[in-house]
C-alpha cells in the first residue's frame, strides 16, 4: 500500500498490546513481531518460527525512542552510527538494561537494538503503546527460510490469518532494500572495537567513514546476532552457485543428466533451464529481487536452483552472505549429481 492505512496500523498496535503477533513491513524485510518486553509473546515468536531459544531477536524502535531506556551503556560509537543510518538498515548490539526481558537476547546481556525507516513500520511504533515501547522482530518466516519481502510471502509461510500463529499481517508493499539489516557489535566496544556481524546494505566503508576505524571480524566470544548461522535463508530446493564463465556448460551437462535445473542468473546467455529468472547487473536492485526469486524458483518443482556467482565488491557483501548461507547445506551437491 502506497498510503498508510491507519486503522490497519492501529489494529495491529491493539493486536500487539495484547500479546498476540504481528507481521509487520520494514524497508529490509518483513518481521513476525511481539511486544519485546512481554516473554510469553517472546516466547511466541520462537514457537511460531520454530527457532532456537537461544537465537536472539531485534528491538524495533521509533525514531523518537530513547535508547538508553534499552541498552544499559550508548557509547559514542553507537550515537555516531545512529545519527548517520537511523532510521535505516542498521542494527545495533548494545549491551542489553537491566529491566529488559533477556527473552530477546537469547539470554545474552546484550541486546539487538534499530529504527526502521519503512513509513509504515513507524507509523506501528508510534501507535504502539504511544510510541513507547519495542517490537521484537526476527523475519516473518520459518526459522532458516527465505525471508519474507511482502504480504503475500507471510501468507505462504504461515497461512492465512484465523489458521495462522500470526493474529495480523500488516501490509506495507515490497520491502524496499530486501535484505536483512547490517548488524554491528558495540556491546564490547573498549575491548573489541565494532565488529560487524552482519553485512547488509549499509557497507564496512560507510561504517569506517563514520567511526574512522574499520569495523572488526567477529571472535569466538562475540555476541549471537540474528541471521549468523552457516545456514540461513534457505529455500527448500539444493542451491549451488557457479562461476559465470562455467555456468552454460553446468547447466547443460545437469540437464543432459536429466537434472531440472531452475537458474537464476544476471548475463545474458540463453542458457535453456526448466525456469529462469535473470537478475539486475546492480546490487542494490539484486538484493531488492533476491528473496523473490528464490521463492519463486523453489516453487519450479526443480532438483536444484543454480545462481550464478556475483562479484566480490563491498557492494555486494550482503547478497553474498545470504546466498553462502542459502547455499550452505547444499555444498557438494554439484560434485554429487555430476560425475567427474
Amino acid at each position: 500500500m502506497s498510503d498508510i492505512d491507519q486503522a490497519a496500523v492501529c489494529k495491529a498496535a491493539r493486536e500487539l498490546e495484547q500479546g498476540k503477533l504481528v507481521a509487520f513491513p520494514t524497508e529490509t524485510v518483513y518481521g513476525l513481531g511481539g511486544d519485546a518486553e512481554n516473554p510469553a509473546a517472546i516466547a511466541a515468536i520462537y514457537a511460531a518460527k520454530g527457532r532456537p531459544a537461544n537465537h536472539p531477536v531485534i528491538v524495533h524502535v521509533s525514531p523518537e525512542a530513547d535508547i538508553g531506556y534499552w541498552a544499559a551503556e550508548v557509547p559514542p560509537e553507537a550515537e555516531a552510527l545512529i545519527a548517520a543510518f537511523w532510521p535505516g538498515p542498521l542494527t545495533l548490539i548494545l549491551k542489553r538494561a537491566p529491566h529488559i526481558p533477556d527473552a530477546v537476547s537469547g539470554g545474552q546481556d546484550s541486546i539487538g537494538v534499530r529504527c526502521p525507516s519503512h513509513p509504515v513500520a513507524q507509523a506501528l511504533l508510534r501507535e504502539f503503546k504511544g510510541g513507547k515501547g519495542g517490537v521484537a522482530g526476527p523475519s516473518a518466516n520459518k526459522f532458516g527460510h527465505v525471508s519474507p519481502t511482502n504480504a503475500q510471502h507471510v501468507y505462504d509461510e504461515f497461512g492465512a490469518q484465523g489458521s495462522s500463529p500470526v493474529a495480523y499481517v500488516l501490509d506495507g508493499g515490497q520491502s524496499e532494500v530486501g535484505i536483512e539489516s547490517t548488524i554491528v557489535d558495540l556491546s564490547r566496544v573498549a575491548s573489541h572495537g565494532a565488529v560487524l556481524l552482519r553485512p547488509g546494505q549499509i557497507s564496512i566503508d560507510q561504517i569506517t567513514a563514520v567511526l574512522g576505524v574499520a569495523p572488526n571480524a567477529p571472535d569466538h566470544a562475540a555476541p549471537r546476532a540474528s541471521g549468523t548461522l552457516d545456514a540461513h535463508y534457505a529455500p527448500h530446493t539444493p542451491v549451488a552457485m557457479v562461476a559465470p564463465a562455467e555456468l552454460p556448460e553446468i547447466v547443460r551437462r545437469l540437464a543432459a543428466l536429466g537434472h531440472k535445473v531452475a537458474l537464476i542468473q544476471r548475463c545474458n546467455t540463453a542458457i535453456p533451464a526448466a525456469a529462469m529468472i535473470r537478475m539486475p547487473a546492480d546490487a542494490a536492485s539484486y538484493a531488492y529481487q533476491l528473496y523473490a526469486a528464490l521463492r519463486s524458483m523453489d516453487q519450479a518443482g526443480a532438483d536444484l536452483i543454480v545462481v550464478e556467482a556475483l562479484p566480490q565488491d563491498a557492494q555486494w557483501q550482503g547478497i553474498n552472505d545470504r546466498l553462502r548461507r542459502a547455499a550452505h547445506d547444499s555444498s557438494g551437491i554439484l560434485q554429487r549429481l555430476l560425475p567427474a
